[in-house]
């Protein structure tokens, strides 16, 4: 008579429990739903338009590619980052050759950090986004666009559902964002 055991039952009731803002940013949880056949669930996932974007005045045409191609912006700021909150944020780098002159270059002028939200949006903004070497990213992507080298490559993404929980963490309280 009934396909679910008692145990998902319970499950997908506490799952009703929580703001469902808050499911699309559990990436165990939106992992669990978008398994379930016919369940659609919004995924969240972080950008951040860099100082060479800034710099080259690009972030509203940049802001229009990710708005065409069906992310909806959930929480966005102008900010200058700290050397502090550089590291913590590049952490995962430190140790590596080009460690410090990331950490120069994203605190070299403001950044624009934003939450966005569609299905799918880790990957689907990885790829909008191309490759980090603009010299090796596909035709029409923001970095073959705009990016000129590894370094100065107009934006930051999320690369995993996993991490753009914490790197959303890192910006935004959840109060900030619609």
């Amino acid at each position: 008579m009934f396909k679910h055991s008692i145990t998902q039952i319970n499950f997908v009731l506490a799952l009703l429990s929580f703001p469902s803002r808050e499911l699309g940013r559990n990436p165990f949880v939106s992992l669990w739903l978008c398994g379930r056949k016919g369940i659609q669930m919004k995924q969240q996932t972080l950008a951040i338009l860099k100082p060479d974007c800034l710099e080259k005045k690009i972030a509203g045409k940049v802001t229009q590619h990710i708005t065409d191609a069906g992310f909806e912006i959930k929480g966005m700021r102008l900010m200058k980052l700290t050397k502090e909150s550089a590291e913590k944020f590049y952490g995962v780098h430190r140790g590596k050759p080009f460690f410090e002159s990331l950490i120069s270059y994203i605190t070299s002028g403001p950044v624009i950090p934003m939450v966005l939200e569609k299905e799918n949006a880790v990957e689907d903004f990885r790829k909008l986004i191309g490759a980090t070497d603009p010299k090796k990213a596909e035709e029409g992507t923001i970095r073959k666009l705009y990016a000129d080298s590894v370094e100065k490559n107009i934006v930051h993404g999320s690369d995993s559902s996993e991490n753009s929980v914490i790197e959303i963490k890192h910006f935004f309280k959840d109060s900030e964002l619609i």
